[in-house]
């Protein structure tokens, strides 16, 4: 798919009443575009001491409830998202050189949900799932390895459950901002601003 004109998007982003379809058309057309992942993103945290946390992720599931990933619960990021119940993620996609900042409140999926997502996932990730204690000190990745060795006799022939540790976060965006690429930086960026979900969103230009 050919990159539209600068300015072709630039009017989309700035006649767009719903930043929730608009992101949904620019992963669509990443997606088209993007050598690998187009939908990583950086997922900004908070600790209890208020230094903050940044790691790349990908985003599985975009909707009007908002955004989804998945993670370990008992890691450094899911002890984070339970406790501050907020997050900023970031979406940058360099051939389209555009960029989408989210930032809202934080809440668990339903097990439901965890439990159809892990269901998909590659027996190996789903083994991995068991054996990492994700965020915590590692002894050796000959352990890691023998871990998962463990758990493939476990399961061998068995379908892999869900650990308990294991879910789903749903990002539910508060504020929005889309940002394209203009020569000598003079960008165009546009951010929506709603209270809570049921709010209508507001919206201005900001200077680049």
């Amino acid at each position: 798919m050919a990159n539209r004109s600068e300015q072709a998007v630039a009017d989309e982003i700035f006649s767009s009443a719903d930043p929730l379809a608009l992101f949904s058309s620019w992963l669509t057309e990443a997606e088209a575009t993007e050598p690998n992942d187009a939908n990583a993103m950086s997922v900004a945290t908070v600790d209890g001491e208020g230094l903050p946390n940044v790691r790349i992720l990908l985003l599985k599931h975009a909707d009007e409830d908002g955004f989804v990933f998945y993670t370990n619960t008992q890691s450094a990021k899911g002890v984070e998202l339970l406790g501050a119940g907020k997050a900023a993620l970031n979406f940058y996609w360099k051939t389209l050189r555009r960029q989408v900042r989210v930032r809202g409140a934080v809440s668990p999926v339903s097990a439901a949900e965890a439990d159809a997502y892990f269901a998909t996932r590659p027996r190996g990730s789903q083994l991995g799932a068991w054996a990492s204690a994700q965020s915590r000190p590692l002894e050796s990745r000959d352990a890691l390895i023998e871990a998962v060795g463990e758990l493939e006799k476990q399961y061998d022939g068995k379908d892999v459950p869900r650990p308990p540790h294991w879910s789903g976060f749903r990002v539910v965006p508060q504020e929005m901002e889309f940002w394209i690429n203009r020569e000598f930086r003079l960008h165009d960026r546009r951010v929506f601003l709603r209270g809570d979900v049921n709010s209508q969103w507001q919206t201005a230009r900001l200077s680049p």
